[in-house]
């Protein structure tokens, strides 16, 4: 059970993640940063990925 918790805490942090390289992305094109939206999509599929990735049950969660 604390597994499952600690996956969910992190795949949170994941979310928050994504939403901040939205703001960079949006920020590389209003203002033309093109590393502040370079970085911003690279943190925008970090955090889907890993969201993805640790809500994906496993065979352990069958218990």
């Amino acid at each position: 059970m604390v597994r499952k918790e600690y996956r969910i805490v992190l795949a949170a942090i994941a979310v928050f993640t994504a939403l901040a390289g939205l703001g960079f992305v949006i920020h590389g094109l209003l203002f033309e940063a093109g590393a502040s939206f370079r970085y911003g999509m690279a943190a925008v599929v970090v955090g889907i990925a890993g969201f993805v990735m640790l809500l994906n049950p496993t065979p352990k969660d069958d218990a």
